[in-house]
């Protein structure tokens, strides 16, 4: 994907504030050099931020009439408001070893055994896995075919198909669930409600009544 950027000359915030006002968003590219201040279209930004691969590809950035290779490191948000405050990239080659969470695309689940023939459920226990590699193989997102999973079975980061330079981090845990089966809870019979009794009215006290007034 590509983007177009601007040099921004002045700092601190009153001038980020008024960058804001005037319908940009000021931001910063590090790495492989000096530090650039950029400013950024925020509706423009704002409509890319939306599409997954702006978060998990490398993007060619335009500045000053030549294109760099960044990743987005970090998004600020206005607390309520849909409003991009910051934003912050990392200047990237084919060398530069990258650290990214990329996100887990699910497929074939309606064909797997667990789920055509057992009836069951499959429980995506991630979204994402955050990965190791350099940023020229880094993927747009990892693709994990479900169509073999069995009642009673899980899927592992082990079981993915990743390429050689690809290393999942796990923080520590050995072989993370990914995916699992789970069976459907059985639908409980509900005996229809009885009809609520109509109390019947006194018709001794009516008829008494009736009486009295006609003896006036």
């Amino acid at each position: 994907m590509k983007f177009v950027a601007f040099e921004r000359a002045k700092q601190g915030t009153g001038a980020s504030r008024r960058l804001r006002n005037a319908g940009k968003v000021p931001g910063i590219v590090y790495g492989a050099g000096d530090p650039a201040m950029i400013e950024l279209d925020h509706n423009a930004l704002f409509h890319a931020l939306k599409k997954e691969a702006f978060h998990s590809s490398i993007l060619d950035m335009e500045l000053a009439g030549k294109t760099q290779q960044v990743l987005l490191r970090d998004v600020q948000m206005h607390p309520f408001r849909p409003i991009v405050l910051h934003v912050d990239f990392q200047r990237v080659d084919s060398t530069t070893r990258i650290t990214k969470k990329v996100p887990l695309h699910f497929v074939n689940e309606e064909t797997s055994p667990a789920v055509k023939t057992d009836k069951c459920l499959i429980n995506r226990v991630a979204t994402e896995l955050l990965i190791e590699c350099l940023a020229s193989q880094l993927p747009e997102f990892l693709t994990v075919d479900l169509s073999q999973m069995t009642k009673g079975q899980s899927l592992h980061v082990n079981d993915l198909k990743l390429g050689d330079n690809i290393k999942v981090v796990t923080h520590g845990k050995k072989n993370p669930v990914i995916a699992s089966v789970v069976e459907q809870a059985a639908e409980e019979e509900v005996a229809p409600a009885a009809a609520p009794a109509v109390k019947a009215a006194p018709a001794k006290k009516a008829a008494k009544k009736d009486e009295k007034q006609n003896k006036k």
